[in-house]
């Protein structure tokens, strides 16, 4: 199983990252990958200028948009799956 958190903290939370978690938890249901992937939130990852934070196992991310981190996120879960690490291409912090 792979974590995805995503930070709830106040920057974040403005910038989009309720929705952002509403559109991960719909990819996630729609491919039926809930009992692959824990999707969970945690307050600030402290990259708060970069965008909206989150993070695959241990793998910061930021995204300048909601659009932007689901489809970052579809990517990057994908191949996480399929036991690659994902490709640091993009904006990954980590």
């Amino acid at each position: 199983m792979i974590t995805v958190t995503v930070c709830v903290g106040s920057s974040c939370h403005i910038k989009g990252a309720r929705e952002m978690i509403t559109r991960f938890n719909d990819f996630l249901t729609k491919e039926g990958l809930e009992d692959k992937v824990e999707l969970k939130g945690t307050f600030c990852m402290e990259h708060c200028g970069e965008g909206i934070n989150w993070k695959i196992n241990d793998e910061i991310f930021s995204s300048s948009s909601v659009k932007d981190g689901a489809e970052m996120f579809q990517k990057k879960v994908l191949e996480a799956l399929n036991g690659r690490e994902p490709d640091g291409s993009g904006t990954g912090l980590g």
